[in-house]
């Protein structure tokens, strides 16, 4: 499998993607046309359509330095260049972590954040809404060598002194590995960036891959943004080993720490065992080599506890060389198809069952609305079919005694009517205290106190007291949260219930909710600060001390952008859950005028009775005509949601 078929299944992916987006479209259209809509299933539509449109795949890149990276990157994504696009060499060359992206409307350039923000406690997150933050080059597409030139600025280094190393964080007396830096004058040498993003209009990047590429493996420590935030998100994450060097002490612990599944194999975790031509010996025959390639997957697999088939040995300089050169067989031996094959095979797959199965259960929802509408329309509308038809030769008692029936459904379903406004109050005294829990100015606060005890304490327990108790706090709230949805739902079930007893409408369970992908961002985010940081305290240093506070910054970052999601879906839930209701009442009070005014129209003057059937009879084949339609449409919305049959397709 070469790059064209990765970037042809990409393109597969985002054409499916696009085609979903087409079918969303055309039912709101559909809904539009035939005066159906309203302003909460719009807002919707709206909310799915755009996350379909800014749905990202994330990759990212992560090994100690000098283990190829930034190579294999070149091979997979940029050969077609060339050359070496990306800065490769002997050595340290990716000083920062570096996002590639394409962003619709914005011109090719790199953005550079300073090294000096790291003296803030800003996360790299918050500076990515302030664009005047960043250094920004223009990356003249039509030039390699420019391009190249321009890539170069993510590899500047400069040298500061001690002190002011320390309060980037990126020097401690303690650590040997500081050691490294230190150079024969007393400075120390750090990159001049923080982070950088390139925005590029590479196919596989326009279709919505972002590619990290991180420094080494000790860049992770001391950047959180990196621990917390950019590396859990990632969709795939490609490990990398050097087969000259084998699985490190480091290795193992960076795998085990920020990487890895504790619990065996995960789809999107993916190790690479690079450098493998320098086994290629020729003193020694292709099954001797073999055999060696085949024992340094064994040992890598069994030291970070994963299956063989997770290991994929590459040589990316050989295969980089082998596409520039249009090389076939060098390509093949140097396994970068493999590798290309795994990308395809298991990480798009993955993310396009997670965004059908997003996209699915709130379509599905909404048509079920639409439907439960039609239905109420079309059964109001035979009701009155039957009863004007049962008029025929009758006198105008029974027309009056007919009225007076309908005219006391009309008062019973008045009555009905007080309870639900009754219902809404209490729906929402119980929205308030929901979003109590949830609500984004108490998390704020809640944030500005623990900030305020870390910083006045300086002593580890203090320090550890603080945290435990902000996210002791936060999985508080989100149970509490969970559990007064259950309430709500339980409420809204009884009311449902109650009014299709009692007026015929419809009874349908309003849909369920779970907060356990918001704990569940909670326990990562606590079992970082366990694994990482809260060792650490115990003996607190004051560049151990920087480093925790740009921590928690990083933690509280993450946490509210959980919360904000939050908030956005339980908003969705709740109108989603008092949507239908309000869409049946108010079309049972309707047809309940139509007929009211239908019969007192007979009343007054009766030969509008065949006049009145013949309407009702052309409204009913009308309304018949919208349900085919919607069946239609719910086909048609099954086939794009279908993706498996797409796949087969392009494989046949």
């Amino acid at each position: 499998m070469t790059n064209e078929n990765l970037v042809a299944h990409f393109e597969a992916y985002s054409a499916w993607r696009s085609g979903l987006s087409d079918s969303i479209n055309g039912y709101r259209s559909w809904l539009n046309e035939q005066e159906l809509n309203d302003g909460q299933t719009d807002l919707r539509i709206q909310h799915i359509l755009d996350r379909l449109r800014d749905d990202k795949l994330n990759v990212a890149f992560v090994a100690e330095f000098s283990r190829g990276k930034s190579e294999l990157i070149n091979a997979i994504f940029f050969a077609g260049y060339g050359l070496r696009l990306l800065p490769s060499s002997a050595g340290r060359t990716t000083m920062c972590p570096t996002e590639l992206m394409y962003e619709e409307g914005r011109e090719p350039c790199i953005q550079l954040l300073p090294i000096e923000t790291r003296a803030t406690d800003t996360t790299t997150t918050e500076y990515k809404r302030y664009v005047d933050e960043w250094q920004v080059y223009p990356l003249n597409t039509d030039s390699p060598e420019g391009m190249l030139t321009a890539f170069q600025q993510v590899s500047q280094v400069k040298r500061v002194s001690k002190e002011e190393a320390k309060r980037y964080g990126l020097y401690d007396e303690s650590n040997e590995d500081s050691a490294f830096t230190l150079q024969a004058d007393g400075s120390v040498e750090v990159p001049c960036w923080r982070h950088a993003i390139i925005n590029f209009p590479h196919p596989l990047l326009k279709q919505g891959l972002v590619i990290l590429d991180t420094p080494g493996l000790n860049a992770i420590g001391t950047e959180p943004e990196l621990t917390i935030n950019m590396l859990p998100n990632a969709h795939a994450i490609l490990f990398m080993l050097a087969a000259d060097t084998g699985v490190t002490k480091t290795d193992i612990e960076v795998w085990r720490d920020h990487v890895g599944n504790p619990q065996g194999r995960q789809k999107g975790r993916l190790v690479v065992l690079n450098k493998i031509d320098g086994l290629w010996d020729e003193l020694r025959d292709e099954a001797e080599i073999e055999r060696e390639i085949q024992k340094q997957i064994n040992t890598s697999a069994e030291l970070l506890g994963i299956q063989q088939s997770q290991v994929f040995p590459v040589s990316a300089q050989k295969a980089l060389l082998a596409k520039i050169n249009n090389d076939g067989p060098l390509l093949e031996k140097s396994r970068l198809l493999a590798l290309e094959k795994a990308l395809s095979d298991e990480l798009i797959p993955s993310k396009q069952e997670i965004v059908r199965d997003n996209t699915q259960s709130e379509v599905e929802d909404m048509m079920g609305v639409t439907h439960a509408i039609l239905d109420a329309r079309i059964h109001g509308v035979r009701e009155q079919l039957e009863e004007l038809k049962g008029l025929r030769g009758k006198n105008q008692d029974v027309i009056e005694h007919m009225m007076e029936k309908v005219k006391l459904d009309k008062e019973n379903f008045e009555k009905g009517l007080q309870r639900f406004q009754a219902l809404r109050s209490v729906f929402s005294q119980q929205t308030n205290v929901l979003f109590t829990y949830l609500g984004m100015d108490a998390l704020k606060a809640e944030v500005r106190l623990t900030r305020t005890a870390m910083v006045s304490s300086r002593f580890s327990k203090g320090i550890r007291d603080a945290m435990n108790k902000f996210l002791k706090d936060l999985t508080g709230n989100v149970n509490k949260s969970g559990q007064q949805i259950e309430e709500i739902k339980s409420m809204m079930d009884s009311m449902y219930k109650k009014f299709s007893e009692e007026h015929g409408l419809s009874q349908t369970s309003p849909p369920p909710f779970s907060t356990l992908k918001y704990l569940k961002e909670i326990g990562k985010l606590e079992k970082g600060y366990n694994d990482h940081f809260n060792t650490a305290l115990n003996m607190l240093t004051n560049e151990q001390f920087t480093l925790t506070t740009k921590f928690f910054e990083t933690i509280a970052s993450r946490v509210i952008h959980v919360f904000e999601i939050a908030n956005r879906d339980v908003e969705n839930w709740l109108k989603a859950v008092m949507a239908p209701m309000e869409t049946q009442v108010r079309e049972h009070q309707l047809q309940l005028r139509r007929r009211l005014e239908s019969i007192k129209r007979i009343h007054k003057a009766t030969d509008t009775l065949e006049d009145r059937i013949a309407e009702l009879e052309q409204m009913d084949a009308v309304m018949t005509g919208q349900i085919s339609d919607l069946h239609s449409l719910q086909g048609k919305m099954k086939q794009a949601l279908d993706f498996e049959s797409r796949d087969q397709r392009l494989a046949a």
